[in-house]
This record gives C-alpha cells, sequence and structure tokens, in this order.
C-alpha cells in the first residue's frame, strides 16, 4: 500500500492509503460523439485556420481534449434527433463514400492520433433495408442489413485507409440475436475479424438475452450501456 497525502480534502495528519494490490475497474479513455443527426455538421464548413486549431483540440495526443476514440453516425437518409444524414447506400444498386462528412472528420481523428480508436453505429437505415416491403425493420432481412453495414465499413478502409475498431447495431433501439451473428459472419468473412460489434447501445436486458445464446454472446465483443443503464 501508499500511503499520499494530499494538499486538498485531507486534514492535517490524515493521509489517503492507495493498495495496490487491488484493481478495480480498469479506465480506457474518453471519447468523442459526431452522430445523432449533424452534431458536428457545421464543422467541416468552419473557415482555417480556427477549423484546424478544434481538430487539434479534440485530436492531437497530450493536448487539449487528447480523445482516445471517435463515434460516428452511419448515415441513414432519416431524420435521427438532430437532422439527417446520407446514406451510402440510397438504394441497394447505389454506392457513394463521398456523401457526408463523417468520413472527413474520421480522417483528421487519425490525422492527428493514428492510434485513435474509431467506432460507426446507426440510428436510422434506408427503407430498401427493410427487404422489399419495406417493412422498416432492419432485422427482418438481416443479411441485407449486414450487408449494408459491412459496405460502409469496406469503403472506409478503401476509400479513407481507416480500419474501423468498432460498429454497433442500432443506437438506442432493440438488438437482435440473429441479426449480430449474421453481421458477425460477414464481417470475418470480408476480412474485418478485428472489427468488434458492440449492443446495443441501450439498456442492460441484452445481458439477460446473451446468457440464453451463447452464439449471440460470442458474436457480440462489448456491451454498450447508455444513461448508464
Amino acid at each position: 500500500a501508499l500511503a499520499v497525502a494530499l494538499a486538498a480534502g485531507l486534514g492535517s495528519g490524515e493521509s489517503l492509503e492507495i493498495d495496490t494490490s487491488k484493481f478495480g475497474q480498469t479506465f480506457h479513455g474518453i471519447g468523442g460523439l459526431s452522430g445523432g443527426g449533424a452534431t458536428s455538421r457545421l464543422l467541416v464548413d468552419y473557415p482555417e485556420p480556427q477549423r484546424s486549431q478544434i481538430l487539434d483540440y479534440m485530436f492531437k495526443p497530450n493536448y487539449g481534449a487528447s480523445l482516445h476514440m471517435l463515434k460516428v453516425e452511419i448515415g441513414g437518409d432519416a431524420q435521427s434527433t438532430d437532422g439527417c444524414e446520407p446514406s451510402h447506400m440510397h438504394s441497394a444498386d447505389d454506392l457513394d463514400y463521398t456523401r457526408g462528412y463523417e468520413w472527413w472528420l474520421l480522417s483528421e481523428a487519425k490525422k492527428r492520433n493514428p492510434e485513435i480508436k474509431t467506432a460507426a453505429l446507426s440510428w436510422t437505415f434506408p427503407a430498401w433495408v427493410g427487404g422489399p416491403e419495406t417493412s422498416g425493420d432492419p432485422f427482418k432481412h438481416p443479411e441485407l442489413t449486414a450487408e449494408y453495414t459491412l459496405k460502409w465499413l469496406q469503403g472506409a478502409r478503401s476509400e479513407y485507409g481507416i480500419d474501423v475498431d468498432y460498429v454497433g447495431i442500432w443506437n438506442e433501439r432493440r438488438s437482435d440475436g440473429t441479426y449480430a451473428k449474421t453481421l458477425r459472419r460477414a464481417l470475418d468473412a470480408a476480412g474485418f475479424a478485428n472489427t468488434t460489434i458492440v449492443a446495443k447501445d441501450g439498456g442492460a436486458d441484452i445481458c439477460n438475452e446473451m446468457a440464453r445464446d451463447p452464439a449471440y454472446a460470442d458474436a457480440v465483443g462489448v456491451v454498450g450501456l447508455h444513461y448508464p443503464s
């Protein structure tokens, strides 16, 4: 154990004992979010040098916020809280990796800190992902949704040189074991075995679901809790 006397918070003669033989939860870092519909939309249009100064304060190591992770929204062509972000696939036969500004922001973060962790998450999905009946349910045709998500990750890699570390399911909505397992298989087959699936960016009830389905638990690498659950 290590006894430390602090200048503030402890009275005269008091000490704080730190027992280095025992460890609790590990602090992994602080992240930033560009998601929820256009929350960082204005930044890309800021004039220089102010824009670069803001980016430096966010992402440069040991300078400003020094963020350890950046999570961005996978745009879904729909209102997702504060606005809409365009999808990379307006339809099943459409693909464009230049839409929006999340690609730009990821690139600027990596430029300043190549070691920063990256994450991507859908708030909404284009209607076609729900199948020919446009059901509105991204899990009704899990292969379609897995392919849609995979295409986004492939674009990050092929067009911007970014291997995304984490990918989510559906922000603050339900998760789905069949979809998570389908996505895991698709990622592994396409060379994204190192991209970890996060579920479900919501409540802790997913833990009970995974306990009942070991294959579901194997597909998910991180349980994402909000607010906190």
